[in-house]
Parts: structure tokens; sequence; C-alpha cells
């Protein structure tokens, strides 16, 4: 399976890591391919689950919040489309957040049998992730050409965004998987904050209705708010509301809780057997 069997001596998997990490590439795209088809296998809809979600999901937010509630989009943007782009990049994050999160414990037999750099378990998550994203996107692109609001010049950002929102899912999701692999109860914890980080984010309204606030300072400090503003920019264009100072947020602390993750997971990895 390109899974290199290295008798593990004292130091070695420190001394060796990442190079151990590129040399085991291709059990990346296995641990992948088999991800993606236990994910959807034995399913009625398959890969139309992608789709039915974020689909389904748009329609209850746009008839609560804009019918019901009656907020309002930014100048210009169709609010169906508002929360439809917010959507998609949140499902990218959460979904690949919470795989991340579990990833050791599904991959428990896995880890009492080789050595192998663990990190290789949570990055065939994302891929997983990516996977799914691209076609919630393809629904994003469908549902805007219908609207006639095609993306402006400014979706050559767009790849950016997605990457931010990839570590962010990594940063979050790594830390977590360690802890989940020690303490289960963390699994059912998993969801429930994802159901709160649903709410709090900018994804059914726009995160300019707090301008003036006294919270909006603290508010822009979740990551995931410039991350989710940004994205919106890059597909609606000028007209959505995007606060720089939230993407310098969004870059420092992923950034920064990123490598905290990393260190810990990589340190702490060599006691997942003893736990499991």
């Amino acid at each position: 399976m390109g899974v290199q069997e290295t008798k593990i001596e004292a130091g070695y998997a420190a001394k060796n890591y990442w190079r151990d990490l590129l040399n085991n590439t291709e059990l990346l795209v296995i641990l992948a391919k088999r991800d993606i088809s236990v994910r959807y296998k034995q399913t009625f809809l398959g890969m139309g689950w992608v789709v039915l979600r974020p689909f389904a999901t748009t329609m209850v937010m746009v008839f609560v919040f804009s019918y019901i509630a009656k907020l309002k989009s930014d100048p210009g943007v169709p609010y169906p489309l508002m929360v439809l782009s917010g959507i998609t990049i949140w499902t990218f994050f959460s979904n690949t957040f919470a795989q991340v999160s579990v990833s050791i414990l599904y991959n428990s037999n896995l880890v009492t049998k080789v050595y192998f750099p663990r990190l290789l378990m949570p990055l065939s998550s994302v891929v997983v992730g990516l996977v799914d994203f691209l076609v919630t996107f393809g629904l994003y692109i469908a549902i805007a050409t219908w609207y006639q609001h095609p993306p402006t010049a400014n979706i050559l950002y767009l790849p950016l965004f997605v990457i931010l929102s990839l570590m962010a899912s990594l940063a979050f999701g790594l830390f977590f998987a360690v802890i989940n692999v020690r303490f289960r109860d963390v699994a059912q914890l998993i969801p429930f904050l994802v159901q709160i980080g649903f709410y709090i984010c900018p994804i059914a309204y726009s995160s300019s209705l707090g301008q003036g606030e006294w919270w909006y300072k603290y508010y822009t400090l979740n990551p995931l708010v410039g991350i989710i503003d940004g994205f919106r920019w890059c597909l609606l264009g000028e007209g959505a509301y995007f606060n720089p100072n939230s993407l310098i947020a969004s870059v420092v602390v992923v950034s920064l809780f990123l490598v905290f993750s990393v260190y810990y997971f990589k340190r702490e990895e060599r006691s997942f057997v003893d736990h499991i």
C-alpha cells in the first residue's frame, strides 16, 4: 500500500517525521479514496446528499431569516445567494473539522499495526472535505447562474479563502483529534460546537448588522467571520460586506493555532496507541 514498515527506534519518528510524511503520500491517497467510498457507500442518493443538504438548509434559512425575521441582505445581493455562499464555505470548514477531529479513532486499527506519520489520517479527511466542497460549489454556480448573478473578478482571490478555511479546519481539528483519543466524550461535544458555530457566524445574515455595536470588534476576532465574509466578497462582488480587519484576525488566529496544533499533535501521537 505504500506504507513503509519501519522499526521504531528511540528518536527515529521525530528525526525522520517530515521525510516519512512525504514518502507515504500513496497511503494518503488510499485513505482518502477509502473515506470517500465509505462516506457514500450504501446510501440511496450517494453524492446527491452533498447537494441536497446545503440546498435544503438554504431554503429553510431564507424562509426563517428573510420572510419571518425580515433580515436584509447586503445591497444588490440576492438573499438566497448570500446564504448559500455562506453555507458553502461553512460546510467545507465544519465537515472537515468534524472528520479531522475523529480521524485517529476512525483509523485506530492502523495506529496499532504499523509506523507511519499519524498526520496522514487527518490530511486524508481534508481531501474528503475538498471533494464535498467542489460539489457544493457547483450547486452555488448553478443557482447563481439562475439568478443571473455571475461571479466578479474578485473570484481570483477565492482560493486564498478556501486555503484559509482548510487551515482553520486543521488547526482546530488536530487539537480535538488528540483530545478525543484520551477523552471519548469529546466526540459528543463536536456536533454541539458545530451547531453553535453555525449561528454565531455570519451565514444567514450579514456581519455588517453588528457595525457600531460594542461587541463588534470582539465578534470579528472569530476567524470564521473573515473567512466567510471574504468568500462571499469573492463570489458576490463589492456589494457583499467585507471588513479587511476581520481577515487579518482570521490569518493571525488560524496561523498561530495551526502551528500550536501541529506541534501538539506531533508530540502526542506517540501515545495514541496507549489510549486506543
